[in-house]
């Protein structure tokens, strides 16, 4: 399955449409404008939150956790490494998915038991964040799509920070 997510431009706080191939929107995430550090609602079409993306402030590596009705259900953490972009996505049990890609290309892929599941393409000359996510089948694709969500988070904050 292919979801396209768009960065709303007008805005307060970060906030995403999350559409299918055809443009039906399927997914929604609404920012906390006033938080410290991440505060994300991931929504269905209907507006209903169905989880929460919540930056771990005072860690050591760049972290955010996932919360489905209050219980913690998965981490995303960025790995420390020298030539690419590298991120685990833990979920219960041995189904881990590592992220590896590139931050200048926008161009990333999820593996799950040494085979490739998920692939994130930014489309690069755009006002606003925009990505290509092509997911294969009987894959958790909330898991996924929060987590490029989150990829896109950290992106900004390493580009804020080489900045300062």
């Amino acid at each position: 399955m292919v979801y396209r997510i768009k960065e709303k431009f007008w805005g307060f706080g970060d906030n995403f449409s999350i559409t299918d191939s055809q443009g039906n929107e399927c997914f929604y995430v609404k920012g906390r404008a006033f938080s410290w550090g991440d505060n994300l609602s991931f929504l269905d079409n209907n507006r209903k939150e169905l989880a929460i993306i919540k930056q771990k402030l005072f860690s050591w590596k760049p972290k955010y956790q996932i919360f489905i009705n209050g219980e913690l259900y998965a981490e995303i953490i960025k790995e420390w490494s020298w030539f690419s972009k590298v991120f685990i996505l833990d979920v219960p049990g041995p189904n881990d998915y590592t992220i590896e890609g590139s931050f200048w290309d926008h161009e990333f892929v999820f593996t799950r038991n040494n085979q490739q599941v998920a692939t994130i393409s930014k489309k690069h000359w755009a006002w606003t964040d925009s990505y290509a996510i092509d997911i294969q089948e009987k894959e958790n694709e909330i898991a996924i799509l929060m987590t490029c969500i989150v990829i896109d988070q950290i992106l900004h904050d390493d580009t804020h920070s080489d900045n300062d």
